[in-house]
């Protein structure tokens, strides 16, 4: 089976809400390195998991050989904080997001679905486990593949060859996210890009972007599947 166009989502503020990995996040950070940072200066909006932690880390004082060699017990930590915790605290998932995809299932001989996420691997399968989402995408590159997101979609279009057996264009890639550097990482990658205001970025600050497309949400089933197979 092979596809024409490879559609890649981000997670938060795109696909889920909510959930508690923030704070297993500043947790992991306090056990592994005796601070968190200054969480509340530095955004994590559209960042890596790993470039967060290297930020919060630099500001604190820390060199990178410091930081690096902390890396594998951090991980592993915040890991094993958010699995416990999602128990109690789901992700939510999005308006139209189970629509959309259920929709994109019939095309799934030309159409692959996967992700394209700052999260590490193990905490996108994490949160999307939470929300029963995580059996959906055929593919993803993640924040573990590489700290800077836009070589991301590069990673994706790699795997997606190895799963479909042919080459994608980086012109038949679409990238859905809700911040400015989902659509900065999908404009430097080739692909084709869509923002969504569901996460901290109104409509208007996604259009200055120059995005393909803006939509307040994805709950227009019908013309968001029109837009990604034209």
């Amino acid at each position: 089976m092979s596809i024409r166009r490879l559609i890649l989502f981000d997670i938060d503020g795109t696909l889920v809400q909510g959930g508690p990995a923030k704070g297993a996040f500043e947790l992991a950070m306090v056990e592994t390195f005796g601070t968190a940072g200054n969480t509340v200066g530095v955004s994590f909006a559209g960042k890596t998991d790993p470039q967060i932690a290297r930020e919060l880390l630099a500001g604190a004082g820390f060199d990178p050989a410091e930081i690096e060699a902390g890396f594998e017990a951090l991980w592993g930590r915040y890991l094993g904080h958010l699995e416990e915790r999602l128990v109690e605290r789901p992700m939510e998932v999005l308006p139209g997001v189970p629509e959309l995809l259920d929709a994109l299932d019939p095309h799934e001989a030309e159409v692959g679905v996967g992700l394209l996420t700052g999260n590490i691997e193990g905490g996108a399968r994490l949160k999307l486990g939470s929300a029963r989402l995580w059996g959906r995408f055929r593919v993803g590159s993640y924040g573990s593949d590489h700290e800077e997101r836009d070589a991301l979609p590069a990673i994706a279009l790699r795997r997606a060859r190895d799963v479909w057996g042919r080459d994608v264009p980086p012109t038949e890639a679409v990238v859905i996210g809700d911040t400015p550097r989902d659509v900065v990482c999908g404009q430097k990658g080739g692909a084709r890009t869509l923002a969504v205001a569901t996460g901290s970025y109104a409509v208007d600050a996604l259009e200055e972007t120059g995005a393909d497309r803006v939509l307040a949400d994805l709950t227009d089933t019908d013309g968001v599947l029109d837009w990604l197979l034209g």
